[in-house]
């Protein structure tokens, strides 16, 4: 559509189920846990793995923007396309007036889409809510596992079914 001049490129939409979804406005705590993030992940992944912030993500029914994503590969392997389900390890985000959003649709589209783990960054709650062993795709695609992690705690990051680090979860809340 981009293309075609119907919205204009870069426009602040993401596409979510088929729908054009206006994307919430990233306020400065949201753009430093953002930050904090890809510093700590890339101090843990694994050679062949890489955190980028903000790209996106091309998914059976959507397109979605996630704050980070894991990627496997380096940056040319994505030269001519984004990113698919089976290249993506963990997708995070940021989650502040968007929470309603990211515990529903896109948990939901990334459960669909067989993602292995998919965090939110809770800026309300200060915690992390983990997601893990999707279910999908289903009628009612989901995680089979969720656990919350409060400040003090490290999120154990599983690459490929190995634990390959952790996260320190005060070393990703602004």
């Amino acid at each position: 559509m981009a293309r075609a001049g119907i919205l204009e490129e870069g426009a602040p939409i993401e596409l979510l189920e088929g729908y054009l979804v206006e994307k919430m406005t990233k306020h400065p705590p949201h753009s430093v846990a953002t930050q904090l993030i890809q510093d700590a992940l890339r101090q843990v992944l694994p050679t062949g793995w890489r955190a980028v912030a903000q790209d996106p993500i091309t998914l059976f029914d959507s397109e979605p923007e996630p704050d980070v994503a894991v990627v496997r590969g380096d940056a040319r392997r994505y030269l001519m396309r984004h990113a698919g389900p089976t290249e993506v390890a963990l997708v995070v985000e940021v989650s502040d007036p968007s929470l309603a959003l990211d515990r529903g649709s896109k948990q939901r589209i990334y459960a669909r889409a067989g993602i292995p783990a998919y965090w939110i960054v809770n800026l309300n709650d200060q915690c992390v809510e983990c997601f893990a062993d999707p279910v999908g795709p289903a009628t009612n695609p989901r995680y089979n596992s969720a656990k919350v992690y409060a400040a003090g705690e490290s999120i154990p990051l599983v690459i490929d079914g190995v634990e390959v680090g952790s996260i320190i979860v005060d070393d990703i809340l602004p």
